[in-house]
């Protein structure tokens, strides 16, 4: 098979996937067993492109040519590839996980779940080797609409309201902001196509060039820095899958890997830097790092807790493009596989506790570390990888990015980001504390509460083991991106 048919197979096989499994949907064990196999295969197709990348092959293809300027079109390059590894390494998780949580949830409609959730990670797979802004926009837009009937999957009247502020902020953001920004682009560089020292440069003012990129920071809604945030936290109504699946493998990772793609391939760094709105920019964001961490204390429910965790811990990839220099984009990068694995072992963890116990309020949660330490041991490392500290891979991330804002000169930023950890040390880690020590709540007494069903467990072991593999050999994510530069 040749190099461009391996591109396009990627791309298909999950909107294939999809197919099989509604074909399957009478037959449980048959649909469940060919999610996991098209996610394994996915996988395993993705890997192959690594080594023709290291060999400097970027061939593009064209799907489908609107003008001579404008067409839909795939292309490899270092940071989407990272990007479509870790999106589908996690898929299989997800799935795995997914079949236990769904079954032992009693969830309806679980052949559309699995058959959307494989759609979603097909628009991130499009969003990840799109050649061009067009191509990434009509990916971006599919995710969005793909994803609305995972988030009303209850269909209660909570859900269908989350889903109408999730569809309403992020259809109004990219239509109304991103669409423009991304016109006005191919309006002053005549192409839309990813380049590696960007296509801007030159082509306006610096006035009106850093009004564009104000229109990409907001536009790119999944991203969600303040005020386009209240998205995420409504969409915590979901099923714990369809949690995991925004916050680590597809939604908000599309996000911020679009910042980033915009900042490097768009705009180009040196361009970047010297924008005259990107110093207030990085500001902006930064108080969305502290604003986030803020907010998440106040929040008993752990779901909307880790929610707003996220919103905090995007910001970070946001800041990284803003920052505009190597170390600050390698570590945003990096960051893209470390909050993924660790965020999505949380999120398994607050799962599980709901499948076994019932429970979502942290303040509900005494003791129960004593019936299910192996949920609480791996929310534990999770936290570790959100917060920066070794033995967990988000130590490397927040590392170079803290190197970024020095690179930068800007000292306070890192402020910002030392301040964010140790409110992110304090706000997860009482979880596990209140698990392990203290007394149990009269309630729990022979109430037969136990671990979650054994694929959650699995899910939760790989990932969590992950989030202390990245740590340990950090190797690979950061020659990605050092080829982001040598490019």
């Amino acid at each position: 098979m040749t190099y461009p048919q391996i591109l396009c197979l990627i791309v298909a096989i999950p909107f294939m996937g999809a197919g099989l499994i509604l074909l399957a949907g009478k037959y449980h064990n048959l649909r469940d067993t060919l999610s996991l196999l098209v996610a394994m295969v996915l996988c395993g197709t993705v890997y192959q492109l690594i080594e023709p990348l290291r060999q400097g092959n970027f061939t593009q293809v064209t799907l489908l040519e609107v003008t001579p300027s404008l067409s839909l079109g795939l292309s490899v390059e270092p940071l989407g590839l990272l990007f479509a590894l870790v999106a589908s390494f996690l898929w299989i998780v997800t799935g795995l996980y997914a079949i236990g949580y769904m079954r032992g949830h009693h969830e309806k409609n679980q052949t559309r779940f699995f058959a959307c959730f494989a759609i979603a990670i097909g628009g991130a797979m499009g969003v990840s080797f799109s050649s061009n802004l067009f191509t990434l926009f009509a990916f971006y837009e599919l995710l969005t609409l793909c994803t609305f009937p995972l988030v009303t999957h209850h269909g209660t009247d909570e859900a269908k309201k989350a889903g109408r502020i999730y569809l309403g902020i992020l259809l109004a953001t990219s239509v109304g902001l991103q669409l423009f920004a991304i016109i006005w682009t191919w309006n002053l560089a005549g192409t839309l196509d990813f380049r590696p020292n960007g296509i801007l440069a030159g082509t306006a003012s610096n006035r009106v060039l850093s009004i564009l990129i104000v229109l990409f920071v907001f536009g790119v809604g999944k991203a969600a820095v303040m005020p386009f945030h209240r998205w995420l936290p409504a969409a915590m109504v979901a099923p714990t899958p369809v949690s995991a699946l925004l916050h680590a493998v597809a939604v908000v990772k599309v996000g911020v890997f679009t910042i980033l793609k915009v900042a490097i391939y768009i705009f180009g760094l040196d361009t970047l830097a010297q924008l005259g709105s990107t110093p207030w920019l990085r500001w902006i964001v930064a108080a969305t790092i502290i604003l986030g961490s803020l907010v998440a204390f106040t929040k008993d429910n752990l779901k909307a807790r880790l929610a707003y965790s996220t919103i905090s811990q995007l910001s970070y990839i946001v800041l990284a493009a803003l920052l505009a220099n190597e170390f600050a984009i390698i570590g945003g990068g990096m960051h893209i596989a470390m909050h993924a694995f660790g965020k999505i072992t949380l999120f398994f963890a607050a799962g599980s506790v709901l499948v076994a116990s019932h429970k979502t309020n942290i303040s509900d949660m005494k003791g129960l570390g004593r019936r299910m330490p192996l949920t609480f041991a791996a929310f534990f490392v999770g936290s570790l990888s959100i917060i920066g500290v070794p033995p967990a891979g988000g130590a490397w991330s927040k590392w170079f990015l803290g190197l970024g804002t020095i690179e930068a000169g800007e000292q306070g930023l890192l402020a910002v980001l030392m301040v964010s950890s140790l409110l992110s040390l304090v706000y997860l880690l009482e979880v596990p504390i209140r698990a392990f020590f203290s007394s149990p709540e009269p309630d729990q007494e022979g109430t037969g509460i136990q671990e979650a069903p054994w694929p959650c467990l699995l899910a939760m072991g790989i990932s969590g083991g992950m989030t202390v593999g990245l740590f340990l050999f950090p190797d690979f994510l950061y020659e990605m991106m050092t080829m982001v530069f040598a490019a």
